[in-house]
Formats: C-alpha cells, structure tokens, sequence
C-alpha cells in the first residue's frame, strides 16, 4: 500500500521554558506526530531569529525514546526508576488519586495535600492548573521562592515595579553592563541585540564570579567573590560621587536621594570594597569613571547575584546605579531586571482559580520542601503533616535546596506522591502513580515573558505522545472524581485564556495566536519611568523599605550596602561555591538528551590553579566536597577564570551523575533569605579535599 505523503511545514509556537526571552519559535512539522529542527522566529523582533541550541534541538526531547507514554503505578522500591512501575489505564489512575485524596483529606485536614510545581512550562493556563485544583479544594498553598522571590523584592525596593527598559533599545547602547546573568548560556537573545550596539561601537562590561562565555567576550570583566556585589555597586557610587560625576538635577527631580545618603556612600570606597569584592582598587575606579561617563549606559540585571542571604540587598545597590547618573532619561539607558508587571490587563483570576482561594489556608514555601517533608515544625506550624504530594512541572529531588533531605522526606512510607511528567525524572521515580505529560507542542497556552513585552498564545502542532495528557486536563479530571462543580474545570485551556483576556480589553486568543504575539511595550517615557517610578510617590528609592516587602526586613540594611549575612568562607571550609546554570541544559530540563549530554560530558568543579596545587588536586582528578549539610563527589578541573577560594559547578545534573548518587544543591541550605524567602544556590560555603578511593 503507497504511504501517504506529507509536506513539512513551518509553525508558529512558544517556547515554554523556565528562561525570560519566552522565544518566538518556527517548528519544522514532520507529519501529524512528529517535528523537525525548531528555528527561532525572524518575525518577532526581541527574538531575531535566534534561539538556544537545546531548543533548536527540541526533537531530541519530543520524540525521546524514554519519553512517558501511559500512566504507571509503583510496585517496586522507591527511586528505582522505570523497572519499579507497571502500566495502568488513565481511569484507574485518576480514581486511584482521587481516592487517595479523598481519605487523606478526611483523616488529616485537606491542607494534608500540597499541589508542588513551578516552571517547566512558563504558560499560565497550563501552569496555573495546579493552582486551579488548591484553591478549588482547600489544599496547602505554595510560596513561590526558588526562583526571583529575592531579585524581586530587591529590584522592587529601588525601582517600585517590575518593570523597566525595552530590551530592543540594547542595540542604541553605548554601553551595555551585564551584571549576575550569562546570556551565552541563559538568554542568547540579549547577546543578539549587544552584538548590534557593538557593531557600532559600544562596550560590554560583565559583572561575574567567574570568566563566563558572556565575561570572554567582554571589554571589561570584573570577577568579584560571590556575594559581594553589594560593595562593588557602593564603591562605584562613591567614586562616582567623589569625583562629581552624578545627575544632581535628575536626583533631586526623581529620587529620595539626600545628604544621608551621600554621607554614608563616602565610606564605601573603592579601596573598602577592594578588600571585599577581591577586585583591584583601579578596576573599581576605572569601571565607575566608564559608567559615569556614558550617558546611554544599559544595565541588564540577571538572576544569580541576587541567590544569596544578601542577594535582596545586592539587587538594591546594583539598580541605584542608573538613578545615579540619570541614564534612565537617555534611549538605550537605564536598566532592566524583568518586564514581568507589563501584562496586567491580562486577568490571572481564572488561569489560577483566584475566585476560588481561601486567605486562610497554609502557605508551604517550596524551597524548603526537604524540611516540609521531614516535619520541621518551624514550616508546617499548627497544620497537618504533608501526606500527599501532587508535583507538575517540577523535580524537586533535584532541583530543591538541602536534596539530601528532599530525599529522606519523599522516602517515606506514609508519603502519597502523584508526578506528573515528560521523563521518568528522579522525583517521578519516587512517585506512586506517575501521569505522561504534553510537551508545548502537544497542547494550547498563553505566555508572557520579563525579557521582553510580548504577550504570546501557542497553539498544538502534533499529536500528544502516546497516552499523554495536559495539566489542564488532568486537573479537570480529577476535579470531577473530587465533586468539585465549577465553569473553570469544564472549559478548555483557550476558553480559560480568553477570559483573562476579555476581562482587560485585550484581543482574543486567536487573535493573538495568528497576529504571533501582541507587542505590550510602553511608550518611552513610562518605560524609562520620566512619568514616575512605581512606588507612591514616584521616586526612586536608595532608602529600602524592607518591611513591606517581607518579613524579615529588618535582617537588610535600608541603605545600599554590603550586607554581611553571606555564608562566609573560614578555616573549616576555606571555598565558596556557586552552582551556575550549564549551556545546553535549563535546571533539570534537557539532562536526558544527546546532544546537551555530548555537549556537557559530566559534572565537574571549577577551581583556581593555585587552589589545586595547594589542595594537591592533580589533573582531572577525582575529589571530595562537603559541609554541614552533607558531602558529594566530583571530578575537579583547574580554571584559572575564578578567584582564589571559589568553586564553579555548571549545570544542574541529575544525582545519578555524581559518583555517589548525591547532587550538588545536597550541599546548599533550605534557609530562607530576607526579606521573604528564597533559595540561596550560590551562597555556600564548602571544604574541599582529592578522594582517591576508587570510584
């Protein structure tokens, strides 16, 4: 019989992963089930065409031979993988759970029941499904820490809004300063449009603990300690104010700047933070005198400085800079840290089931999942201890702080855990039911982004794998068998968007989805915020007001400063480690395909030379690092790219690829930073020793 034939086509889609550029994507569609090479679409203008390698590989991951395809049920011993499962129908699973449920909630309360996930997919009807059965049913709620919990209460502080600068406007920079985020491996769209600005002239400058691929290509690296950033932004603002290089008139006009302030930046010097930061006294001097000196200066704030017990703090002093020397007023000036508050007329209300929550119930915060499980009164308070788990785009025995104990906690008999998954994670290997799950080219969603202003809806392009099935889906199901009667679990994920829509005047779903996005970017002067910055009375703040924003604000200082809080490096752990993100993997995401293993080989720590020799470390030799919270094995690599005492670990692999089955945030505290909380990844302090036992 002739086959029938069909033609590749191109596609508009939505690239959903955890990353702020949320690309604009065209897929290769093969047939009705499968696709070829992903390309980056030429027609939306933050994303240029350009998209991250593992993305443009997006097939390896659709169309993976391990990939989940029927609901399973455990038989076998917990974290084994695939061989303690057996298959069971979609039916016997959802009445499984809902039974389960069911008789948890009666005996221990429905706060018993905690819906755990965040961002494997960043798309708000599908993501916010979880939220849609917590709220319906009275189950624990979840704080939102692991991510941006500390950057944004310290960008917050100064500016008063998540908001700021058109990321396009890089391209008219003079001066682009990338401080505590690499976009070589994290966002490439941000190095498409500094690739423009320095066609023309314009300088990079690249704030990081070590020589990234963004810090190789920079004008001027300035490689501080971890933790440290906080000094560095006074330093440079008192130079810059010792040599009369500020905007007075743009202070006065649009800031709480004052003689209080001055009088405290005069000590932070640059000879001060030098003893801090590590950095030279004429680094500092010569970086302050360049920024000061370049009217349309562009700051672009990333993530990493910020996960620290001071990171709150660091966010504060970096983002007064611009307020400083009044680049905001220039185009191409100012900074941007997200542009996540640009999309407010869109209704979250029924994507997360806002009409459905009870204030009153029990917040459980997400980065302390290994004390939750483990009973820290300190987190469960007067509620019930979690018996049941319900995980959506998430794994959290790899990705959570303090994973050994993530570990203990999901090893327990009395734990129900549903996971719903694309792969046999390691936390879908600790799960009594584990449910296939759609990859965003299996199902519909909407998305917003903070790397740029375009609102996006991304529609199914190929068949769901095998029996696989959409959060949303899942969620409406379940709340059947759970007798929750209610419009939200009986429209589909489109109808669900066109609600949020319609209610803020904005297009259809539709509309958006064939116009390929819908452009909310500001007009130059809100964006640059000459109409006012976001706190009441319109001006930028150097004075914090912590309180409000969470608390334990009172732990920060209110003025910009190096705030003394970090897990400082001492004789019994003489190194300071951060766990920074690798290139071709996304947190736990893209670990399982060929071409990101290729690419990335195995874990490995970054060291200084002269580390190595002190510590006898010979060649890529195996060693021993450890503290408190436990102690893990990895090969070392000599890197001369990092300051003395600080270790680099890039990319967050699975347990299983360390030497003893235990991964690299087992070293990083669950300890919530101030002022609201948050996981502290690259705020550690650790010993290091070779391990010559045989592997």
């Amino acid at each position: 019989m002739k086959k029938d034939t069909f033609e590749v086509s191109r596609h508009y889609a939505v690239c959903p992963h955890d990353c702020p550029s949320t690309c604009a994507l065209e897929v290769e569609k093969l047939d009705a089930n499968r696709i070829g090479r992903v390309h980056g679409s030429k027609r939306n203008s933050y994303t240029d065409g350009v998209i991250c390698a593992k993305v443009a590989r997006y097939a390896e991951r659709v169309h993976h031979p391990q990939r989940l395809s029927t609901p399973l049920r455990r038989v076998g011993a917990k974290g084994v993988g695939r061989e303690a499962f057996e298959p069971i129908s979609w039916d016997e699973a959802l009445d499984l759970i809902a039974e389960r449920f069911q008789t948890i909630s009666a005996e221990f309360g429905a706060e018993a029941i905690w819906p755990y996930f965040y961002a494997g997919t960043m798309g708000w009807a599908q993501r916010g499904a979880t939220h849609r059965l917590r709220h319906a049913l009275g189950y624990s709620g979840q704080k939102e820490t692991i991510c941006v919990a500390i950057s944004n209460a310290g960008y917050r502080a100064g500016v008063g809004a998540l908001r700021g600068v058109d990321a396009r406007e890089i391209a008219d920079s003079e001066l682009i300063l990338v401080w505590g985020g690499n976009p070589v491996h994290t966002q490439i769209n941000v190095m498409t449009h500094i690739a423009k600005a320095r066609k023309k002239g314009a300088k990079l400058v690249v704030v990081d603990p070590y020589r990234t691929p963004t810090a190789q290509q920079a004008d001027l690296h300035l490689m501080l300690k971890p933790g440290t950033d906080g000094a560095l932004a006074c330093a440079v603002m008192q130079q810059i104010l010792t040599d009369g290089l500020e905007d007075s008139d743009y202070l006065a006009r649009y800031s709480d700047f004052d003689a209080g302030v001055r009088e405290h930046l005069s000590t932070r010097t640059p000879q001060w933070a030098a003893g801090i930061t590590g950095l030279s006294i004429e680094q500092i001097v010569e970086f302050a005198r360049l920024y000061a000196s370049t009217r349309r200066s562009f700051l672009r704030l990333g993530y990493g400085f910020s996960r620290s017990r001071n990171g709150a703090s660091n966010m504060h002093a970096v983002s007064c800079l611009p307020t400083l020397v009044g680049a905001w007023q220039h185009r191409g000036g100012g900074a941007l840290y997200s542009n996540s508050e640009l999309y407010q007329q869109m209704d979250r209300t029924p994507l997360h089931g806002l009409a459905l929550r009870d204030p009153g119930v029990r917040m459980l915060d997400m980065s302390r999942i290994g004390p939750v499980l483990t009973g820290d009164p300190q987190d469960l308070g007067d509620g019930p201890p979690v018996k049941a788990l319900m995980i959506q785009n998430t794994n959290p025995v790899v990705v959570a702080p303090e994973s050994a104990k993530v570990r203990e906690g999901f090893l327990r008999d009395d734990l129900f855990v549903v996971v719903h998954e694309q792969m046999m994670t390691e936390t879908a290997a600790m799960a009594d039911i584990v449910l296939p799950a759609t990859t965003f080219l299996e199902h519909d969603d909407i998305y917003t982004a903070s790397g740029h202003t375009h609102l996006q809806v991304s529609k199914a392009i190929i068949e769901p794998h095998g029996e696989c099935r959409s959060n949303h889906w899942l969620v409406c199901e379940l709340a059947r068998r759970l007798g929750v009667k209610h419009e939200l679990f009986e429209l589909s994920a489109l109808e669900l968007v066109d609600k949020a829509l319609q209610s803020g005047g904005l297009p259809s779903a539709d509309e958006i989805h064939r116009a390929e996005g819908l452009d909310c970017a500001l007009d130059f002067e809100s964006a640059h915020f000459l109409n006012g910055f976001g706190h009441a009375d319109k001006r930028f703040h150097f004075y914090a007001d912590w309180a409000a924003l969470g608390e334990q604000g009172d732990r920060l200082p209110v003025l910009p400063d190096h705030a003394e809080l970090i897990d400082a490096a001492d004789d019994s752990h003489p190194f300071r480690l951060v766990t920074a993100p690798a290139r071709t993997f996304l947190n736990s995401s893209f670990t399982e395909t060929p071409g990101s293993l290729k690419k990335e080989g195995r874990p490995r720590v970054l060291l200084n030379p002269q580390d190595a020799e002190r510590m006898d470390v010979v060649g890529d030799e195996l060693v021993s690092i450890g503290n408190r919270h436990g102690q893990i094995r990895i090969h070392a690599t000599t890197f001369a790219g990092v300051q003395h005492g600080v270790l680099i670990v890039e990319g967050l692999w699975p347990n299983g690829a360390f030497v003893d089955g235990l991964g690299i945030n087992a070293l990083v505290s669950a300890e919530p930073a101030a002022p609201a909380g948050g996981a502290l990844f690259h705020d550690t302090k650790v010993w290091l020793k070779p391990d010559r036992t045989a592997e």
